[in-house]
């Protein structure tokens, strides 16, 4: 049963590279045949050619240390309770804020450009398979088969559905998912949903998810070297930093970040995230074995202490305040997720609990993933840069793999004899919970049937939540503004 399951996730992992490859040398072998050779002139390449999207940032954005942590710094709660705003100030950033508007309104019509006809039909069969994947593969049933739709429904020719303003899809669209509704509320049913028991008992654990947020991070040299390949892979910082976040295996986060910095993306990135999601079985364990020893995947870590209510109610208070004063721009993710959390440990308020559990969850999840469907037009995923953002995305899953398990090889090195971490757990720093925690318990039973890893891999998977809303916040805090 082991064997065929491999064997399908193989199949089914090749089917989407084979349609995603395809689609991007048709839209390149298109931009070629159809250029006339005596127009065409040589461009600068290398430092000196100006990626398109960027031609009027003068600056803005240039990457170095000190402006970094400079404008981290200003975004921090405390430097904004200790500075006020001059006049100037806040007319500047109304005025920077109204143009982002204006330019955020000009995609908001999914068909504003014309694509040939054959190209929906391409996008609408994409859209069978990502249906097929959700019901006859089981593969996160839940988003694919509605974003498999929205993606069939937006690509009818003739049905208006992703037309503004009154296209269903688009009205979904903009009520919550280019506005980041959504995934707010979808953090606030994650957090109703998980305990961070594990994590409170064992705070170390907090180490390892932040490791896996490393290939978040290295996931940016990985798109300046896509972006020595001239017209093809021109991605600006912006669209970089929105790649990164699927390093952290987290789709509503990916969502998210995508709203905020480079929404023309979001289709495939948000559809990439959920992919690897869905296939955290079959990237994360060769990874983790070529990491480990037989001897270190043979580790057993003794019982965690059991840990009491109060605890677990200041945790997500703690964390909140935590959030405030030092990263503000991860709140509305960060707070959502201390909300739904502390409204289930304090009893109180079971009805809200089992309200973001399960119903909110299931309404949102539906609106939420037929909104990502409705972008899935040619216009946006059939383009060299889809092939790009699949590959990238693939890179920071794995790196980030790679960061928690060398993380918790490296604590070993100064844990006494008895405390040491099995290093399967530190591939659990990705924040597909419990998914991850789940393949960190299989691959170490395999070894040890009586090796029982779950409740240890809990806590650097839901610190890989946190850690992946921490990323997105400094993203946001360093490059929306």
């Amino acid at each position: 049963m082991l064997n065929n399951t491999k064997t399908d996730t193989r199949k089914i992992a090749f089917i989407m590279l084979v349609i995603m490859v395809a689609a991007s040398v048709v839209s390149i072998g298109t931009k070629v045949f159809a250029q006339d050779a005596a127009a065409v002139a040589e461009e600068p390449s290398g430092m000196e050619r100006v990626i398109p999207g960027t031609e009027n940032w003068n600056g803005k954005h240039d990457i170095s240390v000190g402006s970094f942590f400079s404008n981290l710094w200003h975004t921090t709660g405390i430097y904004k309770m200790i500075h006020t705003e001059t006049p100037e100030e806040i007319a500047a950033a109304q005025a920077e804020e109204a143009a982002e508007e204006a330019k955020k309104s000009e995609g908001n019509n999914v068909f504003a450009e014309t694509a040939p006809g054959w190209q929906y039909l391409l996008m609408i069969a994409i859209g069978f398979v990502i249906v097929y994947l959700g019901a006859g593969r089981g593969f996160e049933p839940l988003l694919l088969i509605p974003i498999g739709f929205g993606t069939i429904l937006v690509n009818i020719p003739g049905a208006g559905m992703g037309n503004a303003p009154d296209g269903m899809l688009n009205i979904i669209y903009n009520a919550g998912v280019g506005n980041e509704f959504f995934p707010m509320l979808i953090f606030m049913g994650i957090g109703a949903m998980t305990d961070f028991g594990p994590l409170i008992a064992n705070p170390k654990m907090a180490l390892l998810g932040g490791a896996a947020q490393f290939g978040v991070f290295f996931t940016l040299f990985g798109v300046s070297l896509l972006n020595l390949i001239p017209g093809v892979f021109d991605y600006n910082i912006l669209q970089a930093c929105a790649i990164a976040i699927i390093g952290g295996a987290d789709g509503p986060t990916s969502i998210y970040v995508s709203g905020k910095l480079a929404p023309e993306l979001m289709a495939v990135i948000a559809v990439a995230a959920y992919s690897y999601m869905a296939l955290v079985p079959m990237i994360q364990p060769p990874v983790m074995r070529a990491l480990t020893t037989k001897h270190e995947r043979e580790i057993r870590m003794e019982q965690l202490r059991p840990v009491s209510k109060a605890e677990k109610l200041l945790f997500p208070l703690v964390l909140l305040a935590v959030t405030i004063l030092l990263l503000p721009a991860a709140a509305p993710l960060i707070g959502m997720l201390a909300f739904g959390n502390f409204v289930k440990q304090c009893g109180v308020a079971e009805r809200l609990s089992k309200t973001m559990e399960n119903e909110m969850m299931n309404i949102v999840s539906i609106l939420l993933s037929l909104g990502v469907g409705s972008q899935m037009t040619p216009e946006k995923i059939i383009n060299g840069r889809s092939i790009g953002i699949i590959l990238l995305g693939l890179v920071a899953f794995a790196v980030a793999t790679c960061g928690g398990v060398l993380m918790a090889k490296l604590m070993n090195l100064f844990l006494p004899k008895g405390k040491k971490i099995n290093p399967l757990i530190g591939s659990a720093g990705v924040s597909a919970v419990p998914m991850a925690a789940r393949v960190s318990n299989k691959l170490g039973q395999e070894y040890d049937p009586m090796n029982f890893l779950l409740m240890h891999a809990m806590g650097p998977n839901v610190s890989g939540v946190i850690g992946t809303a921490i990323a997105a916040g400094v993203f946001i805090a360093t490059f929306a503004k």
